[in-house]
């Protein structure tokens, strides 16, 4: 009998000493994971202008393409999608007229977005947003909201009264968009493919800033 006693006794121990380490692991990963949301939610972030890309914030870039393609957004891009193409898409981003915005949190980035300077003689007005992104395990933190807000500083600075953009039809960012203002102008019938096959809407909406 005491040695049926003394077993089970060996048995709890291990079976707490086990508990034990796998509460600290939960532990851990829960304070990673506040600790990163509190500095978002806090507005504990950096809003950069990038004027070039270097190979590190290429690969950054690319890898957060990838993330949101892959999840499932309409940017323009199919599911899955691969690092090559992904950085010859950021390698080409830069040009005359393209402002570009990124997020960092911990000198990591996690969002993204592009502001298009029209170029023509007529529409030295207006400006488009394109490529907002947000990296999918930081959304709805205000992220998307910073970055159009940085967006939309900078084209009343650049003396911009007209912002347009588009988005998929049935996408949450159509909310977003209303919340800041954004007027649906119309929608364009199956105008983008998903990765599945079907067609999808597309929605464009303007706003006029002052």
């Amino acid at each position: 009998m005491r040695s049926k006693t003394v077993k089970a006794d060996k048995v709890e121990v291990y079976n707490f000493n086990l508990i034990f380490v796998y509460a600290r692991i939960l532990i851990k990963v829960i304070w990673n994971i506040s600790e990163r949301e509190v500095n978002i939610m806090n507005n504990n972030f950096e809003i950069i202008e990038l004027k070039e890309l270097t190979s590190e914030t290429l690969e950054e870039l690319s890898l957060l393409l990838m993330d949101v393609v892959n999840s499932g957004a309409s940017i323009g891009f199919l599911a899955p999608l691969s690092l090559e193409v992904a950085k010859e898409y950021w390698s080409k981003v830069l040009h005359d007229g393209v402002i570009l915005f990124v997020v960092k949190v911990d000198g990591r980035i996690i969002g993204t977005i592009q502001l298009h300077l029209c170029m023509k003689q007529n529409g030295k007005h207006r400006a488009e947003i394109a490529k907002l992104l947000v990296q999918p395990n930081s959304r709805r933190m205000g992220v998307g909201k910073t970055l159009m807000e940085a967006a939309e500083k900078r084209a009343v600075e650049e003396k911009r009264s007209l912002i347009i953009l588009d988005t998929r039809a049935g996408e949450v960012s159509n909310l977003l968009y209303k919340s800041k203002g954004y007027i649906e102008a119309g929608r364009i019938p199956k105008y983008a493919e998903s990765t599945e096959g079907g067609l999808h809407d597309t929605v464009i909406y303007y706003k006029i800033i002052e």
